[in-house]
């Protein structure tokens, strides 16, 4: 007698770069499948790209991971990008993404239309309106696209309208909803009143999606469950079974620092985004908008392919003789400098390619130390994950450990958002908590990173913020609409 298929579960990770989709045994958590296709390139400040596109590199993707039959799926897109549909449910005009920068201004208006400015928006969505936010998006387009404005009548995140395509559902999740700058992690609400500061002639609550649980089946496609889906840094939380007390920095095209906290945070500075998980908790988290590209585009400077770059910068020592580069390469969401650029500091004639090289590495590293020093000030951290792509160089994990003053670590999990969108579709199966499987699945597991801090970090870290303060100091922002 044949033995039973294994039942079969899909998380699939639509980020900015392509489309990965995993493919999981419920069970035992083993991974059985795996295929990925890439998306068009998006550079800011204006960073856009063709939903349709993503539907594409899904197709693609599946089709590489053999296209099994799932019992159930799940879907973790890219935070804060903007779909927007006219009444039939045609894209109304390219997806504006989260490191598009078009918004600043519009980010810079929508703060001081609250008469607390700041501190009140925190207050009311636990984050300040920055440039990557949605709502920021949607006030630019109502401001510089009046007649397509007029045409709009849905809005969604990119996983919204990926699980729309599964399922043709209207429906979001509290994890990517606390990401767009008007729905509140604390309250679980969309916030009408901010809404209508863009346009208050609209009935919002007709244009967004309602917000479904976290374990709730929101239709079905080929047969199975399909789940809310989230952003991908909630995704990749369930994808790490992150615990209180231990902080993930993300090393992608982006770089994040986040944690799960048993309480909604709400910081005025604008720093730190009151987020919420996509299991009931909530998630503050720290964004730059800079972080292996940096490091590519420097390697690219030198003529270096990415391994002898970093094998370069292995040859210099901690601090690069005192090199400091500055990564806004792309301008900077924290600290909120959308015009800003990069620059080099400290440079001497017998400077070497090897100390750039480090120096590129220590300048990626320095700006996720600050994001993870402003996350401390609001929840405990006692240990530090270092995932993403960067976290598979040998370079990143030794130039981080080195600078960073407590336990570095790195995770099984390859791909951590896939895996947290497979944790979520196997949620939909009666599983009884998205920690548990994880737990099943060994996804908690740590490999610590055997640096200790070096003696000269705390230099290192003093000359990354004196070129920081030399470099923005007056420097006008954004203002106006």
């Amino acid at each position: 007698m044949a033995a039973a298929s294994p039942v079969l579960v899909a998380g699939v990770d639509s980020s900015t770069q392509s489309t990965t989709v995993e493919i999981r045994e419920f069970e035992s958590g083993v991974v059985v499948g795996r295929g990925s296709a890439p998306h068009p390139t998006a550079v800011p400040p204006r960073s856009e790209q063709d939903p349709a596109a993503w539907w594409s590199a899904f197709e693609a993707a599946w089709q590489a991971a053999g296209a099994p039959n799932v019992a159930a799926i799940s879907v973790a897109g890219q935070q804060h990008g903007m779909v927007t549909l006219d009444a039939s449910g045609a894209i109304v005009r390219p997806a504006k993404l989260w490191n598009d920068t078009e918004a600043a201004a519009d980010a810079a208006w929508l703060t001081k239309q609250l008469p607390g400015g700041a501190a009140d928006w925190a207050a009311a969505v636990g984050s300040v309106p920055v440039a990557a936010f949605t709502v920021c998006k949607l006030s630019w387009m109502h401001r510089t696209e009046p007649e397509l404005w007029q045409r709009v009548a849905q809005v969604l995140l990119p996983h919204d309208w990926m699980t729309q395509q599964l399922t043709g559902q209207f429906v979001t999740d509290r994890g990517d909803a606390s990401g767009t700058g008007y729905w509140s992690a604390a309250t679980s609400q969309y916030q009408w009143d901010i809404l209508g500061i863009i346009d208050s002639d609209r009935d919002w609550s007709a244009m967004l999606p309602r917000e479904a649980g976290p374990a709730e089946v929101v239709g079905h496609w080929c047969g199975a469950a399909v789940g809310c889906g989230t952003g991908d840094n909630m995704a990749a939380a369930l994808g790490l079974g992150l615990a209180v007390g231990t902080a993930v920095v993300s090393l992608g095209t982006s770089g994040t620092a986040y944690c799960v906290s048993d309480t909604p945070t709400s910081d005025a500075s604008g720093e730190v985004a009151g987020f919420a998980d996509a299991s009931g908790r909530f998630l503050p988290l720290v964004c730059t908008l800079n972080a292996t590209r940096v490091t590519d585009t420097v390697a690219e400077l030198l003529g270096a392919e990415r391994a002898e770059f970093a094998a370069l910068a292995m040859q210099a020592p901690v601090g690069a003789q005192g090199i400091t580069v500055l990564p806004y390469f792309d301008g900077e969401r924290t600290p909120n400098l959308p015009s800003s650029t990069g620059l080099i500091g400290g440079l001497r004639t017998g400077a070497s390619r090897a100390d750039l090289a480090r120096a590129a590495f220590e300048g990626v590293a320095c700006g996720l130390l600050d994001a993870l020093d402003s996350l401390r000030r609001h929840v405990q951290v006692d240990n530090v994950v270092l995932v993403g792509g960067g976290a598979r160089s040998a370079a990143y994990r030794e130039v981080f450990a080195a600078l960073c003053d407590l336990p570095v670590s790195t995770a099984d999990a390859d791909e951590a958002v896939a895996a947290g969108a497979c944790v979520q579709a196997a949620a939909l199966l009666g599983e009884p908590s998205h920690a548990q499987i994880a737990a099943r699945w060994g996804l908690t597991a740590r490999r610590p990173i055997d640096v200790a801090q070096h003696r000269d970090a705390a230099q290192v870290r003093h000359q990354y913020a004196a070129l920081r303060r030399a470099a923005t100091l007056g420097d006008p922002g954004v203002s106006g609409r």
